[in-house]
């Protein structure tokens, strides 16, 4: 059986670091792509020349060229500006508008079955520019978010209570940013509810931590942002598409209807498995819970009305 084939599009930090962690878990061949010559050749090389070390059988390239990217199974898309301290996700949003378009249209023609998994920023808003820029059902265009920010919540629950992070399963939902919603009430420890094991006073403190990861880690960079674990999120959902595991972790999927919001991208807990999105799973939801997503969902809104794909 051929290996399956991953694009990763824009060979910075996180794209570098996605390749790093699917060749390095064996999950199928990796091309890397960007637009500057020689960067995704050179980590390209760099990394296959790992592989011996690391046992692992899979060819790995690096390309200025989209005809290098035809016929991948899933394009992971992390091209476009990172934020520098002081500038919020919402300040990306024209210039990456425009890569992302430009990305999606050019990857799409080669790749008109692939499942597109966008990690750029600002993340909702750019997972509904792919979506209506590539012409996919909805299925195959998901946006990385609630893995990061559930992972970054699950941080800070396990140093909290000093337990491995193995026990600790935590929801996000809402969008990608300061409008997010943690959801304690539904994140356990060792299948304990964390209300029953941490203060509510402290929770909050942990819930707004994990709003403010990326820009926590932004401030200590202060020429970059977050790259491991934005890499590993992304590699997760590709893990669970092509081993169709019918995973359920919480992503960003265009709403028609669930948790009464419709014609947006909102993070949500999904089940991903080899058609991509197979199914959103609706939980019951507080009346400040669906409150706080409905915040969140506006805020969506109001970025893809900027950009005209609302």
């Amino acid at each position: 059986m051929a290996r399956k084939k991953v694009t990763i599009v824009g060979s910075g930090n996180v794209g570098a670091t996605t390749a790093h962690w699917i060749a390095a878990k064996e999950l199928a061949d990796v091309v890397l792509l960007d637009v500057i010559e020689g960067v995704p050749q050179g980590k390209g090389l760099d990394l296959l020349e790992a592989m011996p070390i690391e046992k692992r059988d899979v060819s790995i390239i690096g390309t200025n060229d989209y005809a290098d990217t035809a016929n991948s199974d899933v394009v992971v898309i992390t091209a476009g500006i990172a934020r520098k301290p002081g500038m919020s996700r919402d300040d990306l949003l024209n210039t990456n508008f425009k890569i992302m378009s430009d990305v999606v249209s050019k990857v799409v023609a080669q790749s008109p079955n692939t499942i597109l998994v966008i990690v750029s920023n600002p993340l909702d808003a750019m997972a509904q520019t792919a979506f209506k820029q590539a012409g996919l059902p909805r299925e195959r265009v998901i946006g990385m978010a609630g893995v990061l920010d559930s992972a970054r919540f699950r941080t800070f629950i396990a140093e909290e209570l000093k337990v491995s992070v193995e026990n600790v399963t935590a929801f996000v939902l809402g969008g990608h940013g300061d409008t997010m919603v943690p959801l304690s009430r539904y994140s356990t420890v060792a299948g304990i509810p964390i209300t029953e094991l941490i203060p509510a006073d402290r929770l909050k403190e942990l819930e707004t931590r994990t709003a403010n990861g990326g820009a926590e880690i932004v401030k200590h960079l202060k020429t970059g942002s977050a790259y491991y674990a934005p890499s590993a999120a992304a590699t997760e959902m590709v893990e669970a598409i092509l081993k169709d595991k019918k995973k359920i972790l919480p992503c960003a999927a265009y709403l028609q209807g669930e948790y009464g919001i419709k014609g947006l991208y909102v993070g949500v807990p999904c089940k991903l498995g080899a058609k991509g999105l197979e199914q959103i799973i609706e939980i019951k939801l507080t009346a400040d819970e669906q409150a706080a997503l409905n915040r969140s969902a506006d805020a969506v809104k109001e970025l893809c009305s900027v950009i005209g794909v609302a």
